[in-house]
């Protein structure tokens, strides 16, 4: 009984020529040794192929708003400040590359203890194990006081916590980004879960006053994004809450009849997460837009993006 297969024959395979193949990677877009000075020149050198194009193409997308006078606005967590990115974050918002702050409830321990102190981020693991893990006494008495005083001003939790660190006696100060927010009159909001801070352990939390006024800064985030058109909205390392609070804004500003749309949004981290992936890049922009994810490290990805964004500005 002859076998029911044996090994195809490939003496009558059709072929094409190279020449007339399309191909995906072609000369023009393969990348080069960089051996100039300028961040352009380098940026010019690499490959105009995958994350290097899209990352390309975010560059462009912040100078082309930021010269139409559109907003850009950067939604982050905290792990960018622990991981140092403050100064530069901030010397964007003197440069008005960032022209608004979007921040989560951690953001402002690590934002305050960095103008306090000049250090921040505790060992979770030790001080957990010793049972006096978020019981910093300054950061649990100085930002409670600084929301419950503010609210009671009619401040959002950015502006009251941006005005006490700017108004304190803090050696570093100048650290802090709700700070430069507050100097710069730029518009920042913190969008807090309670229960999920370390303040909110203190016994001066007043969930009445974080509530009201995270709900004053939502309202005035939407008012932002109302104004997103032909804009920038970057997601810098929150895999949860500002996609869901940036998806909302979308939501109240469609509803209240805005233009929101055509606009480029952005995700920074070292994985995409769902909410990013749905809430911040696919989305928002359905109606009309660009998205891109930019993959990596924020220690590396973040000052790589805004050295190629200051120098364009420098240029101009």
């Amino acid at each position: 009984m002859p076998e029911k297969y044996r090994p195809i024959s490939l003496k009558k395979i059709t072929t094409c020529k190279l020449k007339s193949r399309k191909s995906k990677v072609y000369l023009d877009k393969v990348g080069s040794p960089f051996k100039k000075k300028s961040f352009h020149d380098f940026l010019s050198s690499l490959p105009d192929i995958l994350a290097a194009k899209d990352f390309k193409a975010v560059v462009n997308a912040i100078i082309n708003a930021r010269k139409k006078d559109r907003p850009v606005i950067l939604g982050m967590g905290a792990h960018p400040i622990k991981v140092g990115l403050t100064p530069i974050i901030i010397n964007l918002m003197e440069n008005k590359a960032i022209t608004a702050i979007a921040l989560n409830g951690a953001c402002i321990v690590h934002d305050f203890e960095m103008s306090l102190m000049g250090h921040t981020s505790e060992d979770v693991d030790i001080e957990l194990c010793r049972g006096v893990f978020g019981m910093a006494e300054e950061t649990g008495v100085q930002l409670n006081r600084a929301i419950n005083s503010g609210v009671k001003k009619g401040y959002g939790i950015g502006k009251a916590v941006g005005e006490h660190i700017l108004k304190s006696r803090a050696v570093y100060k100048e650290l802090s980004i709700l700070a430069a927010a507050a100097r710069l009159n730029m518009p920042a909001t913190v969008h807090v879960a309670l229960g999920t801070d370390i303040i909110h352990m203190h016994p001066a939390t007043d969930g009445r006053a974080i509530g009201e006024g995270s709900m004053r800064d939502f309202r005035l985030f939407s008012s932002v994004v109302s104004d997103l058109k032909g804009g920038v909205y970057i997601n810098l390392g929150s895999a949860v809450i500002m996609p869901e609070v940036f998806l909302k804004a979308i939501a109240v500003t469609r509803n209240l009849k805005y233009d929101v749309k055509n606009f480029t949004t952005v995700n920074m981290d070292f994985i995409q997460h769902y909410r990013t992936r749905e809430n911040v890049l696919r989305r928002p922009v359905l109606s009309g837009g660009k998205s891109y994810a930019l993959t990596g490290h924020h220690e590396i990805m973040f000052p790589l993006l805004a050295a190629a964004v200051m120098e364009e500005i420098n240029k101009a």
